[in-house]
């Protein structure tokens, strides 16, 4: 009969940075938060997340007994800078579509179970983050992400997949509680710029900029359009500041070859004017959460990117976008985007897109105008 030592000794000649072992007891105190904060959590429900659910195994597979839990380290290669720039690092070598990289990994262990008569189940909306804490990997940080116990300098670039059986195996030792050094003074706290984070380890969702890129609804609100900054699709502030992920972020890494390929593919201009064939062949399937029907919402954020890049180079694709599109959203950010820029090029088209706008484009185009260096 396999034991949990063989279990862990094969996810790592996988490729899997870790393994651990935890009951399939609910996790009710995860439950009792997700109900606690209902305003800030949903629209998870909502978006079909189910993330209620998802805290009882036993919903997931009936007579679920084990959890095994895996650590994936999404950063082992380093990215191109122009990818880093404007999107979060776990979405660039994302393969929950395309089903060439770690979805592999999770069929090949899945298959040694499955070889020893244990079934199993790799949900979306258990909480990870918490069954690997229950795991005994690691632990969380103040920015509410999972850190590894050992592996990857004991750092965030992990992403812990979840796998119910109906196994039983003796749970290692939990490492609950959040390991940040005491003389951090909160740095990714501090480095927040929409102040999602709160301090006490705990996020309001909504004013995430990995929420607002992707989850967000209409135009995004002018509060959060500059803090935002060059993100185009998630977020790593909180990550790249965090003295805990100083070691493995000082290392030189190979390439990433596979996603260096597709760099050209996400170069701003060409995500500005893609149509919906460009997206849903080189982009969707790498980062999905927006769908083919709200590619408004990806042009709007580029819009809002180049905004805040601050370079005149783009006031000619601003105003070409403006011309081309009739979605308001994207009319909007482009006139925001223009006045961000400034200049007498942007505040020539600006005044000439002010004669044909309606009434809450032409209240962007005033406000930009007044803003316009």
């Amino acid at each position: 009969m396999i034991t949990k030592e063989d279990i862990a000794m094969k996810a790592r000649e996988i490729g899997f940075q870790d393994a651990g072992f935890t009951t399939a007891e609910p996790f009710t105190e995860h439950l009792e938060m997700l109900e606690s904060r209902k305003e800030e959590y949903g629209w998870a429900e909502t978006a079909g997340l189910a993330l209620m659910k998802g805290t009882d195994p036993g919903e997931i597979l009936p007579g679920a007994k084990s959890v095994i839990v895996v650590l994936e380290g999404y950063f082992m290669k380093s990215f191109p800078p122009s990818m880093e720039n404007h999107f979060g690092r776990c979405y660039l070598d994302d393969d929950r579509v395309t089903r060439d990289g770690l979805a592999l990994k999770i069929k090949a262990l899945r298959s040694v179970l499955r070889s020893e008569g244990i079934d199993s189940r790799v949900p979306f909306n258990l909480p990870h983050r918490a069954a690997a804490a229950r795991a005994g990997l690691g632990n969380l940080g103040k920015n509410c992400l999972f850190y590894a116990g050992k592996s990857v300098c004991r750092s965030s670039w992990v992403i812990p997949v979840t796998i119910v059986t109906d196994r039983e195996f003796e749970p290692d030792q939990p490492s609950l509680g959040m390991g940040c050094p005491q003389w951090c003074r909160n740095a990714c706290v501090s480095a927040c710029p929409t102040r999602a984070l709160k301090g006490n380890g705990t996020i309001d969702p909504k004013k995430c900029i990995s929420y607002l890129t992707y989850y967000g609804e209409g135009l995004t609100p002018v509060e959060f359009r500059e803090p935002m900054g060059l993100y185009v699709y998630g977020c790593d502030r909180c990550q790249n500041v965090c003295p805990r992920n100083s070691a493995w972020l000082s290392r030189e890494l190979p390439a990433n070859e596979k996603v260096s390929a597709k760099a050209d593919q996400f170069a701003l201009v060409k995500l500005l004017h893609m149509d919906k064939d460009y997206f849903v062949k080189y982009i969707w399937p790498h980062m999905f959460y927006v769908s083919p029907d709200d590619l408004w919402k990806w042009k709007m954020n580029v819009a809002r990117v180049m905004g805040n890049t601050l370079d005149d180079r783009y006031v000619p694709e601003l105003s070409r976008a403006f011309s081309e599109n009739s979605d308001f959203r994207i009319r909007a950010m482009a006139a925001w985007a223009l006045g961000r820029i400034g200049g007498a090029h942007a505040v020539s088209a600006l005044k000439e897109f002010f004669k044909s706008a309606d009434d809450t484009v032409r209240a962007e185009i005033e406000s930009a105008l007044e803003n316009a260096v």
